[in-house]
This record gives structure tokens, sequence and C-alpha cells, in this order.
């Protein structure tokens, strides 16, 4: 496993590699949104079903428009979004069609988050666009806290360690359904 800066983690991620890589309270794993077989393997290691979805972190709104149905939101609910962005607060929107079910699971929407995360930032500005994300850990267990968690826990598993701290959130985002304003999590 490579440890590597978020400018150079871009080449392992567009050739279908996982990442692990600090969040804001937790370390993430993830994978190119666009690639199906990526995401299978992010989802095998994380030894999660694909009905439950993904969450794509962006470093800007316009990251995440051609996987998000932005017409169903109202000028309301989108000031809503963007007063909580970027930070650390996870929203329910309406899909376009044709997202790949990997992405949203059994759903007709997809969790997603513009990142105030540096890292995330830097890791998204590089690619061009949002990243798959979830927690660093298998299912049912405790999510990754540290660099030293990441290469036990996942040694052999992942294709890099992007370098940085987490944040100084202690639990992860908050999850808002967009159009009801509903507090999920």
């Amino acid at each position: 496993m490579l440890e590597q800066a978020p400018a150079e983690v871009k080449q392992v991620i567009e050739s279908g590699g996982v990442v692990a890589y600090p969040t804001e309270a937790v370390y993430g794993l993830g994978c190119d949104p666009d690639n199906d077989a990526a995401i299978t393997k992010l989802l095998a290691i994380k030894k999660r079903p694909w009905e439950k979805g993904l969450i794509l972190v962006a470093s800007d709104y316009q990251q995440l428009l051609p996987y998000i149905d932005d017409s169903q939101l109202t000028e309301e609910q989108r000031e809503r979004v963007f007063s909580k962005w970027p930070g650390p607060f996870t929203f329910i929107v309406p899909i376009k069609p044709g997202i790949s079910n990997l992405l949203c699971g059994s759903f007709n929407s997809l969790a997603v988050r513009v990142s105030a995360h540096p890292t995330i930032q830097a890791i998204c500005q590089q690619l061009g666009k949002p990243l798959v994300s979830t927690s660093a850990n298998h299912s049912g267990e405790e999510p990754a806290m540290s660099h030293e968690e990441i290469l036990a826990k996942f040694e052999g598993e992942i294709d890099a360690l992007v370098a940085g701290s987490l944040g100084e959130q202690r639990k992860p985002s908050t999850i808002i359904d967009a159009i009801s304003g509903k507090v999920l999590r």
C-alpha cells in the first residue's frame, strides 16, 4: 500500500483503485464514482451490500451535477443545502436517470456532500469530479481513526493511503433529506 499526497493519488483512482483518506471525522474509503468495477471492489472490501447506497463527496456543487437532478430542488431547498456547505453535512438528493445502482443502492436518491476538508478538496480538484466516500471499516466495525489503523485493517485490500489529518468533527456527518429538511442522522 502506497502512502501518497492528494495530488499523487489521481492515477490510482483513475485506474480503478480504492484509496483511504482522512475526512472531517474518520478515515474514509473512496474510488471513482464512474467506475462500477472500482465501486464493486470498495463494497467487497467493506463487506457492504450495494442496496445501502454510498455517499459522494465533492470540492464544489458543480462536481455533483452529473449525478443529481438539481431541477427537483426548489430555490429554498437549494439555499438550505448551500447554507451548510462546504462542511460536515450530507444531503439526500434526487438522482439523474442512468446513475449506477451501485452508487444509489435501492433508492432513487443519492447522498452527497461538499466537503471543507482540505484533503478531500484536493483529491476532488485533482480528479475534476466527486469521490465515492464511505467510512474506512468493515461492516459492523468501528471506522479507522488513524493512519496506523488503516495499515492494520486494510493491508493488501486497498491501493493507496492518502496523507493528511482528520478534521475536528467527532462523529460522522449529519445526513439531511434535501427536499423535506428532515435530519436522518
